[in-house]
């Protein structure tokens, strides 16, 4: 679609005013960027991406990523206009309390959103995801996402975003990978919240990205007529990812803050924005003035892209028998309903002699992904050590993206950002690393949980039993600090059929995360016989429990056999005890009072945790009273039966501390 200048300087200014008032009336937010940028993204929506507002999770649509996330009123205001979901009744309460219009964009909130964006860098990494998930998808449904239909992914970010360590891991990968439907536009506008960029940055974002392997161009970020030439010619770019960069000016349109940080982070405030509209000729009354003209701009490109819509839906009702069903399976990701038995089934065959988790886990990853297409993803340089690999399917490379795995380097922050893009692509992600670089990946985790996203994080190396790298890569407080995150799961599985229920778990959670914990030593199997599935799901259950017990033990992954063995000195002793196994307790919390209770109830029985890591999280589980045994140092360097002994996780010192504490 082509506007005549005057139509399109309307356009523009009823973008740039949205955000103004928004901003104004909420008395927070950031109106700068949305000037700067409102004629960008003009153009993104008016001329190239492919949406029906109306069905926003239309399959072959393309997608656009404000991963400047802090301008949320460029993007609420352009989906307004577009025919969102998004009355301009939200927009009035931008940043208030239950609206659909939140200081940073949330994609479950907000029908037109694709990705929750703010932290710098994420949505950047988010899009590298899609546009994987968009190249696995046409490399695997050529029909639908293939030649002409291949869905773009298109994007805004800030000098900020592109200063996160996590854009570089990102974008690195997106060059390496030679993703050519994925175009970005930096805002290169010089103004930070302390002030001028340089204050702090100088190097050259052209050469970075060029180095990566991306197309770049430098335009007039105001200039329509350069606008259009530089997406047109990304658009054409069949090898390479597009970096746009182009010169913006913050605050645009603003006599006094034109340029200026304090159009960055505050309203214009009523002074200035009653001089900016009469700069732009812009109606000082009403306020979110939305001109009859503008709206038909909208409303025509709608009827513009329907076509391809229906080409779209016409090119998936003529697919062959096998490819249609395969397709169905796919984007429904629907569970098989024999899952879990399969799932135990593999355990049971498992389950004869001492594996690491890892080890188990792996194998039964395996059968999860013969039985759903749909998991994808790869680990941070480390598949000989989680053993996450997909077999029978190649990763993909540049120009190959018909396998389901992927190489990530060693970009851990990077790997869990872009398999958050992924998961909103449609495949249900992992990515996989030691537990100690979980500490690089929380930014990511935390907006998977926040966001309602399934992506499935698998750490191994769990704990200081990894012996002799030492303290620099034993976890101890990154257990305790994963299970802090609203809405994720932590599951840390002890033998072959819990390592089969967490996976059965995770996939069963299709809108939150869930973290895997495994070990790198192995483990004595723990059951005789095949436990009930459903008693394992629920995330505790009685491994040991004599009838006359006069304690509790609770304990988690490589401590479940360390407790089954102390509690069999301890019978011997005369004090017989219960012992829970909990893989995952809040999940067993998360089935109500009933069940928690028929596992823990208050019954008045001491309670000891044993968990190889910080004891103070377990107090709330065994009370102030109660003993907690784990390691509250860093670790050290030295085999893992020798830090056990040092450490007192062993069974004897176990034994002992707990007969110490009984007195």
């Amino acid at each position: 679609m082509e506007l005549a200048e005057p139509l399109r300087l309307e356009v523009v200014n009823t973008v740039k005013m949205l955000a103004v008032d928004g901003v104004e009336k909420a008395n927070s937010g950031h109106p700068g960027m949305p000037m700067g940028c409102a004629a960008i993204a003009v153009e993104i929506f008016t001329r190239h991406l492919r949406y029906v507002p109306t069905e926003p999770g239309w399959e072959g649509r393309d997608r656009f990523v404000l991963s400047a996330g802090h301008g949320s009123m460029l993007l609420y205001g352009m989906l307004h206009l577009a025919g969102y979901d998004l009355p301009i009744s939200e927009l009035q309460k931008f940043r208030q309390l239950g609206s659909k219009t939140p200081g940073h964009p949330e994609v479950h909130l907000t029908a037109g959103v694709e990705t929750t964006t703010g932290p710098l860098g994420q949505g950047i990494a988010n899009a590298v995801g899609m546009a994987i998930g968009a190249k696995m998808k046409g490399a695997q449904f050529p029909a639908l996402f293939g030649g002409e239909r291949a869905p773009r992914i298109f994007g805004i970010c800030s000098d900020g975003d592109l200063m996160e360590g996590v854009s570089h891991e990102a974008s690195s990968l997106a060059g390496h990978l030679g993703l050519d439907n994925l175009v970005f536009f930096y805002d290169d506008n010089h103004i930070s919240i302390d002030g001028e960029t340089e204050l702090a940055l100088s190097d050259d974002a052209q050469k970075r990205f060029e180095a990566y392997g991306w197309f770049v161009q430098r335009i007039d970020g105001h200039d329509p007529a350069q606008i259009r030439k530089a997406i047109d010619a990304a658009v054409a770019e069949d090898k390479r990812p597009s970096l746009i960069a182009a010169r913006t000016h913050i605050g645009d349109g603003s006599p006094n803050k034109h340029d200026s940080e304090k159009a960055h982070g505050s309203p214009l405030g009523k002074d200035e924005v009653a001089a900016t509209k009469k700069n732009l000729n812009w109606p000082q009354e009403p306020t979110f003035l939305v001109p009859d003209a503008v709206r038909k701009v909208f409303a025509d490109r709608a009827a513009e892209v329907k076509p391809s819509q229906v080409a779209w839906n016409d090119a998936l009702a003529k697919l062959d028998a096998a490819t249609a069903a395969t397709w169905k399976t796919f984007s429904e990701r629907k569970l098989p309903s024999d899952l879990v038995s399969q799932l135990f089934s593999a355990a049971k065959e498992l389950a004869g002699k001492p594996d690491a988790t890892r080890s188990l886990a792996g194998k039964v990853e395996q059968v999860v992904a013969k039985a759903c297409p749909w998991l994808a993803g790869g680990s941070a340089d480390l598949n000989p050590s989680t053993n996450t690999f997909i077999l029978g399917s190649p990763a993909i490379a540049r120009g190959e993206f018909a396998g389901r795995n992927i190489h990530y380097g060693v970009r851990e922050h990077g790997m869990l950002s872009v398999n958050n893009g992924l998961a909103l692509s449609g495949f249900t992600p992992f990515g996989s690393g030691f537990l100690i670089f979980s500490d690089y990946c929380r930014p990511p985790i935390r907006l998977a949980a926040l966001s309602h996203i399934q992506n499935i994080f698998v750490f191994t190396h769990d704990s200081i039993f990894l012996g002799e790298d030492g303290p620099t890569h034993q976890p101890v407080e990154q257990i305790a600090a994963l299970r802090l995150i609203p809405n994720l799961r932590v599951v840390r599985p002890a033998d072959a059929y819990e390592c089969a229920a967490a996976w059965a778990y995770a996939m069963q959670r299709e809108h939150a995360p869930t973290a895997i914990i495994l070990t790198r030593q192995k483990l004595a199997p723990i059951h005789a016989t095949q436990p009930e599935a459903k008693t394992l799901l629920a995330g505790a259950y009685r491994l040991v429990d004599p009838k006359d017990a006069k304690l509790v033990i609770i304990a988690t992954g490589s401590e479940v056999h360390v407790a089954v063995a102390a509690a069999q000195a301890l019978a011997a002793a005369g004090k017989p005890a219960r012992v829970i196994s909990a893989p995952c307790l809040e999940a067993l919390e998360d089935l109500g009072t009933a069940a928690y209770d028929a596992v823990l109830p208050d019954d008045g029985l001491p309670r000891v945790s044993i968990e190889a890591g910080r004891t103070s999280p377990w107090k709330a589980v065994v009370g102030h009273k109660g003993l907690a045994i784990g390691v509250d140092t860093f670790g050290a360097s030295a085999p893992d039966k020798d830090l056990a002994v040092h450490y007192g996780l062993d069974v004897a010192s176990v034994t002992k501390k707990i007969q110490a504490w009984l007195g």
